[in-house]
């Protein structure tokens, strides 16, 4: 396996392991919150800390769903154009997306520095700045995804095309429906 493909998967592996622990974390501090108030005294706190956790998940989540490709994108409408127009198009999606993520990440970034000495209200033990850093670090890992990314979707523009995987989820082959839609055009 080559360094590339090495570095990949490893970093595939990082991110899908931060989902997981934030998974467990959000499982269980629900899940105690929920047997607080049954035993009817609920703890002050777990509201808002499955909130961050929600956040988090939501941005950590984007950037391992960019890592595997599987953001919001429209493989099928990409796919009708031809190679020579698909991969100007496909790289300036990845332009656009991956300067998203620089704005927001630099944005974010000036949100923290905004919010040095603001802590949690229910836990002022812990900071806002580290609740809000999920923000400009998961920014920061969803740009690595793309770059990571980046020779796949170029190979992928210049050759058969991208994998609706939508189409896929549902048990659609998105290549027979391709080439019944030709054959009849």
């Amino acid at each position: 396996m080559s360094a590339y493909k090495t570095l990949k998967k490893a970093y595939f592996t990082f991110l899908e392991a931060i989902v997981v622990v934030i998974i467990i974390g959000l499982a269980s501090v629900v899940t105690l919150g929920f047997a607080s108030r049954l035993l009817g005294s609920p703890f002050s706190w777990y509201d808002e800390i499955a909130a961050t956790l929600l956040a988090w998940l939501t941005y950590y989540g984007a950037a391992l769903a960019a890592a595997k490709g599987a953001h919001i994108s429209c493989p099928s409408v990409i796919n009708m154009c031809p190679p020579s127009v698909r991969v100007p198009i496909t790289l300036l999606a990845e332009a656009i997306t991956i300067g998203f993520f620089i704005f927001l990440g630099l944005a974010s970034y000036q949100v923290i520095l905004i919010l040095e000495g603001v802590n949690m209200i229910s836990v002022p033990a812990i900071s806002m700045q580290l609740t809000q850093s999920a923000i400009p670090i998961a920014s920061a890992l969803f740009i690595i995804a793309e770059l990571l990314r980046l020779p796949d979707v170029i190979k992928s523009a210049k050759g058969a095309g991208f994998i609706d995987h939508e189409l896929e989820e549902v048990g659609i082959d998105a290549d027979a429906v391709k080439a019944t839609s030709q054959s009849r055009g």
